[in-house]
């Protein structure tokens, strides 16, 4: 009569385990930097860019955020009507100042760098979808401590929030190197950037969630960066897929912002580049086993790129 239990017991147990398997899946939320840009680019005009990019975004459902570099293009009634198709689509448009100085130059002070903040938000605050949330330009809070202190307390006196990233990439050397290819040969086979792209975006997404368990001992939330360009245009459908074929859950980042990681602050001198690298070297780790291809800027799928350019030139001319 009871030899069934046993089997039941176990039934229950790995359906728990299967829950609280799902409800801890790695996930992740979708933010892009520095636009809406209005330069031009091979293949695609600024509003057929725009386009691109938030009709991968829709094919997927993910609501992602764009952080306006206001002068790239927001400051004009072309760029604004981009920046606001964003906010009708649901996203959410946060501040990344008006001419994205970097904050760690020492002819910057804080008052200058305040002022793009404020100048950029008269704009972005009448957009659809505004949040008062602020990603530092290059990611660099300060080459002085007195920099970070003061911005800090800026942005907690105007009530905005420090859109950290966990999950940097170096999308934006891939789109230049993109770019350069396509403007000395329009018709050039760029499926090699593509792939070295893609590739890119999966090797920084494990190694960024590796990172997360060593320091936190779990997955956050990651909150992954890209950026408002020709790269993204193309392909960013395919990125998304990619993250759903590595079983990561898309989130809003809103929703990645309310985990306790992001209420961190690293105390060193001048943090930058991710929250988890900038968490790792506050707390003294040191250089670890892949650190190398974090901050390599792309560097190692440039050089692939150029490799199999050089090989394909070479056999053509045997």
């Amino acid at each position: 009569m009871t030899s069934w239990i046993p089997a039941l017991r176990r039934a229950v147990i790995l359906a728990t385990l299967a829950c609280a398997t799902a409800s801890h899946a790695q996930s992740v939320a979708f933010t892009f930097d520095d636009g809406p840009r209005l330069e031009t680019t091979p293949l695609m005009s600024p509003q057929q860019r725009n386009q691109a990019m938030l009709d991968a975004l829709a094919a997927h459902h993910v609501q992602a955020a764009l952080f306006v570099t206001c002068g790239f293009g927001a400051d004009k009634p072309e760029g604004y009507a981009l920046a606001k198709a964003w906010g009708q689509a649901g996203h959410a448009l946060g501040n990344h100042t008006m001419t994205h100085p970097d904050l760690n130059d020492a002819k910057l002070s804080v008052a200058q760098y305040r002022q793009e903040v404020q100048d950029c938000d008269r704009i972005t605050s009448t957009l659809p979808g505004y949040q008062k949330w602020f990603r530092f330009t290059y990611l660099r809070e300060g080459n002085t401590p007195e920099k970070r202190d003061g911005m800090r307390a800026f942005l907690k006196q105007s009530g905005y929030r420090n859109g950290y990233v966990s999950l940097d990439t170096s999308d934006w050397r891939l789109d230049e190197k993109l770019n350069e290819v396509l403007r000395a040969d329009p018709r050039a086979d760029i499926a090699p950037i593509r792939q070295a792209y893609l590739s890119h975006l999966r090797q920084r997404a494990t190694a960024y969630r590796d990172l997360s368990r060593k320091l936190e001992g779990r997955d956050i939330p990651q909150v992954l960066l890209l950026h408002h360009n020709l790269i993204n245009a193309l392909w960013l459908k395919d990125a998304v897929q990619q993250f759903v074929d590595m079983g990561w859950t898309m989130i809003t980042p809103a929703q990645a912002f309310a985990d306790p990681v992001y209420q961190l602050q690293p105390e060193r001198p001048a943090p930058g580049q991710s929250l988890l690298l900038s968490i790792a070297r506050t707390r003294g780790m040191g250089k670890f086993e892949g650190w190398k291809r974090i901050v390599d800027d792309g560097d190692f799928e440039i050089e692939a790129i150029n490799a199999a350019a050089a090989a394909t030139t070479c056999s053509q001319c045997r």
